[in-house]
């Protein structure tokens, strides 16, 4: 599949129109919006398909507001919100406490949904289901492991044909949030990862290819024998690349799934009405995906245009709230409701000339 194909089946939806129904009220301005509102946005390429499909559905809320969103990565989303050239900027790594020091003034995290990050190959003849464990990941992409029918892979699926054939790696050549969560699960459960390469949105890669953008990857894998890689569940799905059930830590093989993801979510949720950035990665729960996490919208607190501010708090309370029934069609777990609270009281701290732009009714 092309990707301009694939780009249009995101922005214009294979879910078709579906009427909105009216979940949980918005609070009501404190100023109207006017006409017309253009609110610029960009950052990850991991949420991409859902946040189309969401600015599709908001304009038929409130027409007022257009979005222009560009797709170019969650180390890209975060340069343009610090100097400024967006309204408004979108990341699967959330800022660390040091980062956020940086930025001109105080910025607040929104997560928007949860997502996983699945491993995709290439490996003709052989179909879904290959078996990983994170010590044989780990080594693959730290180049220790450079054939697939290594036994450290081989012995984990004895019914599969493995071939004896050069593992290719992929991995992100841009600032990515995808990086971000994946970097964070090798750093979690592999020492020698730890130490040699670590954790962040980009990183020093041992061995591989680089893709800019989850389409990027998704694309180098399909074209590429023997190549492997990490890309969001819905861009594996759309190029019809299969995916590896990894051992998570309560020692099961677990297919990445809405139900897996919403697992990982579940399993931190103590920690995340503490603190939304807190990662969800090797969750313990039984049944969770080990690759999975948040990602956010990123906004400033204290806003320079009040309009605009209006018209960015009412979009984020809509998506938190109505939002989400799209998400799960798209291969998204909604926000659990503790989580939906917690964002709820974030949003109503957006501010002009120090007053909340939002208001409850």
């Amino acid at each position: 599949m092309r990707w301009s194909y694939l780009h249009k089946w995101m922005v214009f939806g294979v879910l078709g129109v579906a009427a909105l129904s009216a979940l949980v009220s918005l609070p009501s301005m404190t100023n109207e919006v006017s006409a017309e509102m253009l609110i610029n946005g960009a950052g990850a390429t991991f949420p991409y398909p859902l946040y189309s499909k969401w600015f599709s559905e908001y304009a038929r809320v409130d027409p007022s507001a257009r979005f222009n969103y560009q797709s170019i990565g969650s180390g890209g989303g975060i340069r343009q919100v610090k100097v400024g050239t967006v309204d408004f900027g979108a990341s699967d790594a959330a800022l660390s406490d040091e980062d956020l020091k940086q930025m001109p003034r105080e910025l607040l995290h929104i997560p928007t949904v949860a997502g996983a990050v699945v491993i995709t190959y290439n490996l003709p003849g052989v179909g879904k289901g290959l078996k990983l464990t994170p010590d044989a990941l780990a080594e693959v992409y730290l180049g220790q492991i450079t054939k697939w029918k290594d036994p450290k892979i081989a012995s984990l699926n004895p019914n599969m044909n493995l071939p004896d054939q050069q593992i290719i790696v992929v991995h992100r050549s841009d600032g990515s949030g995808t990086t971000n969560i994946f970097t964070t699960y090798l750093n979690t459960i592999s020492n020698t990862w730890a130490t040699k390469v670590g954790k962040g949105t980009a990183v020093n890669w041992p061995v591989g290819l680089g893709g800019k953008g989850n389409e990027g990857v998704a694309g180098q894998v399909k074209q590429t024998p023997g190549a492997i890689g990490y890309v969001e569940l819905a861009y594996a799905e759309q190029n019809k690349l299969p995916y590896a059930l990894l051992k998570n830590r309560a020692g099961r093989f677990v297919e990445p799934s809405l139900e897996a993801t919403s697992a990982a979510v579940a399993g931190a949720i103590g920690e995340l009405v503490k603190d939304v950035r807190v990662p969800i990665v090797n969750s313990p729960a039984e049944r969770a995906y080990p690759i999975a996490g948040l990602t956010y919208l990123l906004v400033y607190k204290a806003q320079n245009d009040q309009k605009k501010a209006a018209s960015l708090a009412k979009f984020f309370w809509w998506a938190i709230h109505d939002g989400q029934k799209y998400a799960p069609e798209l291969l998204y777990p909604p926000l659990p409701p503790q989580v939906v609270k917690v964002i709820e009281s974030t949003i109503k701290q957006i501010t002009f000339q120090g007053k909340p732009v939002l208001e409850a009714n």
